[in-house]
């Protein structure tokens, strides 16, 4: 899509739809005069039969020019993804008990697994990934960085632990960022959080908490709610129901301007993790293309000037 960078430039578009309507005003004051005139063999003289229509056709590519020209000073921009240099991704899994539960086959955990390492697989070399878990505490396995084969080995080596800490997860994720070289750069590195969590926070801060630190670091936390609320884990010989918290995810979701997202299945996990990989990474930076409208105004005026010299000898 078009959008100018100094719209107010636009105006400069006015004086030619002033002149074209002088253009079309004259051309019939002229059909009024020609038809008042009464020297037909003078007439025809000055204005030759056979031009017809094509006698505008140099006008009006002129006037088009300098449309164009004028539109050009507004600075026309498209917009384009620029890939992010010292882009970074947190992924952050919930390895708390629930996470056992076989309403998801085999079971949640090993689903996750799955569908993460494919989102490890899928995401562009050039970004920075580091990996947290998250139990009772949140955890650091993999720093951000490039090396993916330590990420899908932490991935494998995940162990299941008691409680949830989804705001702690968060608060990890943003320190493991801030430690992310700068490279010559200022500030944190464009950065987001990717959480799946299948379960309700039962320990460390809270989750409203995770959300304004997120959002003052602005960070956007995706989060992902993994699992079916007919879930059941036998904890301590006892089968315990273990729905998924849909509404604090969602909630973190929205007030970091991150996605939420919901799966119940590895095949619905493996498509958001997907979508996700293709939109995480990049920002959108205007182009500018006021050459092309050079370009065309150029081209314009060339066919102006030699139509008008093929069919009237003259230059416009």
């Amino acid at each position: 899509m078009i959008r100018f960078l100094q719209p107010w430039w636009l105006l400069a578009v006015l004086p030619v739809f002033a002149l074209a309507a002088f253009y079309v005003w004259r051309q019939l004051h002229r059909r009024a005069y020609a038809m008042r005139f009464t020297n037909v063999d003078l007439l025809r003289t000055l204005a030759p039969k056979g031009l017809g229509w094509r006698r505008h056709v140099p006008a009006t590519a002129f006037l088009l020019c300098l449309l164009v020209l004028g539109t050009a000073l507004a600075r026309p921009a498209v917009d384009t993804k620029e890939p992010l240099e010292r882009a970074t991704v947190m992924l952050a899994i919930d390895v708390s008990l629930s996470m056992q539960a076989d309403d998801v086959a085999p079971n949640r955990l090993e689903a996750a697994q799955e569908a993460a390492k494919q989102f490890v697989g899928e995401l562009p070399e050039s970004y920075n990934l580091g990996l947290v878990s998250f139990a009772k505490a949140a955890n650091v396995l993999v720093p951000p960085g490039k090396d993916r084969d330590a990420v899908t080995s932490a991935i494998d080596g995940l162990v299941l632990a008691e409680a949830t800490a989804t705001g702690e997860a968060v608060f990890t994720c943003l320190e493991a960022i801030r430690s992310v070289p700068a490279d010559g750069a200022a500030g944190i590195p464009p950065a987001r959080i990717v959480l799946l969590s299948d379960g309700f926070r039962t320990s460390g801060r809270s989750v409203e908490e995770a959300a304004a630190a997120a959002q003052a670091a602005n960070v956007p936390v995706s989060t992902i709610a993994f699992g079916t609320d007919t879930g059941q884990v036998d904890i301590g010989g006892q089968l315990q129901r273990v729905p998924v918290d849909r509404l604090a995810l969602a909630e973190l979701a929205e007030t970091t301007e991150g996605y939420f997202y919901e799966a119940a299945s590895v095949s619905e996990l493996k498509q958001v993790y997907q979508d996700m990989g293709s939109s995480i990474g990049f920002r959108t930076e205007p182009r500018e293309v006021t050459q092309w409208y050079a370009g065309l105004a150029l081209l314009l005026a060339l066919c102006a000037g030699a139509l008008s010299l093929l069919w009237s000898s003259r230059m416009i």
